[in-house]
């Protein structure tokens, strides 16, 4: 069995902080009728293109009856499609609608713009510290 060692302060902090920051960004939203699950998911359809179920789970990290639910979800919002395969008629592609692709691309660009706007009023030192740091929060948030 693991020793495991209760966290220090820095570490609560920074787990608060990072907490804290992910709940701000999710506030800069293009709607508020589609949820945080429903919007990655929509994000996810605008990088990737079409996707099946398996995979949208897959990436999600969550239960294909969990995804199903999301996807039913905006498919009767008029946000996804589902659509047979054109080279395998038993595989489902879920495929983000006009309006599915503008709810994540105006969603993204007020996020990216929130961000900007915080970063500008960093110190160059602060900036520095950051640009190092990010290797280290994209390894946490890929484990």
């Amino acid at each position: 069995m693991i020793d495991e060692q209760p966290p220090s302060q820095l570490d609560d902090d920074l787990r608060l902080a990072i907490l804290r920051l992910s709940r701000r960004m999710r506030l800069e939203r293009s709607t508020t009728e589609v949820t945080d699950s429903q919007l990655s998911v929509l994000f996810v359809l605008n990088k990737e293109g079409s996707q099946t179920l398996g995979s949208l789970s897959e990436q999600e990290r969550v239960t294909p009856p969990s995804m199903n639910r999301t996807v039913n979800s905006l498919v009767d919002a008029g946000l996804v499609t589902r659509s047979s395969a054109p080279d395998d008629g038993r595989k489902v592609l879920i495929e983000a609608t006009d309006a599915g692709l503008q709810v994540a691309q105006e969603t993204k660009r007020r996020r990216q713009a929130w961000f900007a706007r915080q970063l500008d009023g960093l110190s160059q030192g602060e900036r520095a510290a950051l640009d190092a740091a990010a290797p280290i929060f994209r390894k946490l948030a890929d484990s």
